[in-house]
């Protein structure tokens, strides 16, 4: 490489250069993207979209434009990104269903709410609402500073200037680098009252303001039901969240019948979703109290949902349906905005309310101080046009004897330049009687108007009270009723048997020998198990008869136990799942036992190093895929035996790897919810190898092995009868090879 191309080359440690260059981006993405200002609401693709939308004269009285015009422009002269990205930020500011209050009045497919697309941009029209038209509103009258655009061919607004609270009215949310903005579209009115008292009370709490702006105002309607408190944390601190629900009805039939009305949904859940979530709820059969859902919707949201039978209460199928479907939902609040030295911050109700008015202030000193400077401009030319009008036979005779009257019309009427320049090119129309009546009427007028705007900037107290005057008629104009209720309702406490909207039918479960699960429909045979496929090297562990509403208790030989719901189980076609996909248990973790958890049940837990206790099935019910820790274990311990215990079971039999038998009262064990339990049998050598309950009246029984299925009961234990603890004595002659009980 020659010298003189690596002259440009600076040397500079990696992560600094790559820190400096993603701090660039960082704050380009949040000042110049992502974040909306709080002076008017927008961010810059929505300011660019309404700004081209004025230059190309698209007003609300005037003819709509191709939308691909719009976009065109705009990505061509102030926004150079995507096309589909500037359409798509178009297409909401015109969604009704989107905004509180649309910017842009569209005509053609701009999507609905059933979340469909809009159609393209060749195919739909544009133009601006009288909302946008109000905000856009003194862009000419030198409110607020331009700035030169991407290639500084053009000129953009920094922001709009115009009089209408868009942040809060329409709302806005985007994600940024490290921050992120979710905020709620409010009631202009609300808005507005509001912001009237905090003229008159700058120092009013937040809370007071509650007074006017109840919550948020969604353009889809619904039912916030916060009670009062929680929404007012939510706005005092700019952070939180609001409960949102459907608006749902109980319509009563002919004959008793029933069904709910969903007559408005909560905010930007697409209808077709919904539908969905609810029809594959019915499908799935987790709700089994919905029969049918159907959508009747035209121009105005109903969807109807009808109970499986008129017996069903119809709070609980609401609530249920709330619990499980969009019918209820959060909406965050993050009032995080670029103020207006454009940094960005989380703002109360009360901050950006008082920010917006502080820009107004300044719009109308700004409108002000311009309107001034055009006075004195006319004022000036006006000044020039009496002069000409008292001395007009002299001014006629230098503009005919002269060759560059101009100047001698400066020296002889001390006039400025602009003045002789006006003069000159007066019409002789205007130097009749009544033109100069008419100019001596205008300047009395102006210099009146002046001096009130004088007044007007030299005086705050006046300047609010214009601005309250304004606010006034602004609510006039565009102010509506509520449409979102607020009905505080407290978060239900209700406990929802959900094992009652589960379809009861008999599964038979499967859990192979390498931890392979299936649950096959109907109870199967329990002969036929080992007649079902397997997968090379497996076979069949644990099998039995169940319902899909049990709950199931898999216990491992770590100690824990976790919990599988029997409707969730794989089906058996192939040889089902890993259960380890459905519980978080380490590949090197044995499966001891499978078994129905019922919570009144009574089960024997046993260790291979001789410790156990009684625990019931209430203990073993775990909520999470991690389980729950039921059996505390020495180091190289594990759990050996876990046993259901039968109601009329009064003793435990023990027998260790030494094939020594200990018989001793059940009462002589602990119930625990969880621990470590007590010493059942004392070892020399090796541990525990079985366990069991068992009546001593009906005597010990063990299989005798082979296919023959019969079994061996030893009635007389007196010899291997001991306290608990004890070593035990060698089984009865038959006692089975692999020291099992069965």
């Amino acid at each position: 490489m020659a010298d003189s191309d690596i002259s440009s080359v600076i040397e500079t440690p990696f992560d600094a250069a790559l820190s400096e260059r993603y701090l660039v981006y960082a704050l380009s993405t949040i000042t110049a993207r992502s974040l909306p200002d709080v002076r008017d609401g927008l961010k810059p693709v929505h300011r660019r979209l309404l700004w081209a939308m004025r230059l190309l004269r698209l007003d609300p009285a005037g003819a709509y434009k191709k939308s691909a015009r719009v976009v065109g422009d705009v990505i061509g002269k102030y926004h150079p990104h995507g096309d589909q990205s500037v359409y798509d930020a178009m297409v909401r500011l015109a969604q009704d269903f989107a905004l509180r209050y649309p910017l842009v009045d569209g005509q053609g497919n701009f999507g609905n709410i059933d979340g469909d697309n809009a159609a393209a941009y060749r195919y739909t029209e544009a133009r601006l609402t009288a909302v946008a038209m109000q905000l856009m509103a003194g862009l000419d009258d030198g409110t607020v500073d331009f700035k030169p655009t991407y290639n500084g061919e053009e000129e953009e607004p920094e922001v709009f200037p115009g009089l209408f609270p868009n942040l809060l009215a329409n709302g806005a949310s985007g994600i940024a680098v490290g921050m992120a903005t979710s905020i709620p579209p409010h009631n202009v009115a609300e808005l507005i009252d509001a912001a009237i008292h905090l003229i008159d009370n700058p120092k009013a709490d937040d809370r007071v303001l509650l007074q006017w702006v109840k919550g948020p105002d969604f353009p889809t309607g619904g039912v916030l039901v916060d009670d009062e408190d929680v929404i007012a944390r939510a706005y005092v601190a700019g952070r939180g969240s609001f409960r949102l629900r459907a608006s749902v009805s109980v319509e009563r039939e002919k004959g008793g019948g029933w069904h709910l009305l969903v007559s408005e949904i909560p905010y930007g859940v697409p209808k077709s979703k919904l539908i969905e979530q609810i029809a594959q709820l019915i499908a799935d059969k987790k709700l089994p109290i919905l029969a049918d859902v159907r959508d009747e919707s035209d121009e105005q949201v109903r969807l109807v949902l009808e109970p499986r039978a008129r017996t069903v209460e119809p709070d609980l199928l609401l609530e249920s349906l709330y619990r499980l479907t969009d019918l209820e939902i959060r909406f965050p609040l993050n009032l995080n905005v670029l103020d207006a030295t454009r940094t960005p911050g989380v703002m109360s109700l009360k901050e950006a309310l008082l920010a917006w008015l502080d820009f107004q202030r300044e719009v109308l000193q700004n409108r002000s101080r311009t309107r001034i400077g055009k006075i004195d401009d006319r004022l000036e030319l006006l000044d020039g046009f009496l002069i000409a009008f008292l001395n007009l036979d002299r001014v006629i005779a230098i503009i005919r004897g002269e060759d560059e009257p101009k100047p001698v019309l400066i020296a002889e009427f001390a006039l400025t330049d602009r003045q002789a320049e006006a003069i000159l090119n007066m019409r002789l129309r205007s130097l009749r009687k009544l033109e100069e009546i008419e100019i001596g009427k205008e300047r009395a007028a102006l210099a009146k108007e002046r001096e009130q705007l004088e007044r007007l900037l030299s005086n705050a107290g006046k300047q609010w009270k214009r601005l309250q005057k304004e606010l006034e008629e602004l609510k006039a104009r565009f102010g509506d009723d509520r449409r979102t209720r607020i009905e505080a309702v407290a978060a239900s406490s209700r406990e929802i048997d959900w094992s009652a909207m589960i379809e009861k039918e008999p599964i038979t479960v499967i859990l192979s020998q390498r931890g392979w699960i299936r649950a096959m429909k109907g109870h199967l045979a329990l002969d036929q198990v080992a007649d079902l496929k397997w997968r090379e090297s497996d076979g069949p562990f644990i099998h039995f008869h169940a319902q899909t509403i049990d709950r199931l208790a898999l216990f491992a030989s770590n100690g824990r136990v976790y919990t599988l719901a029997g409707d969730k189980l794989p089906s058996a076609r192939g040889f089902g799942e890993p259960v380890r996909l459905f519980i978080d248990l380490d590949a090197e973790v044995d499966i001891v036992q499978l078994l129905i958890a019922r919570p009144e049940m009574k089960l024997l837990v046993a260790s291979s190093d001789g410790k156990g206790f009684v625990t019931t099935g209430e203990a073993t019910l775990a909520e999470t895929r991690k389980g729950k820790q039921l059996v505390n274990l020495r180091p190289g311990a594990r759990v050996a035996v876990v046993r259901p215990v039968a109601e009329e079971a009064d003793a435990v039999a023990v027998v260790g790897e030494n094939r020594k038998l200990l018989v001793f009262p059940l009462s002589e064990l602990p119930e625990l919810g969880r621990g470590q339990g007590v010493t059942l049998q004392r070892y020399r050598d090796g541990g525990l190898s079985d366990a069991t309950a068992f009546p001593l009246s009906e005597g010990l029984s063990w299989a005798l092995g082979g296919e023959s299925g019969r079994t061996r009961t030893e009635s007389d234990l007196t010899a291997w009868r001991a306290a608990r603890g004890a070593v035990g004595r060698m089984p009865p002659i038959g006692f089975p090879r692999n020291n099992r009980f069965g």
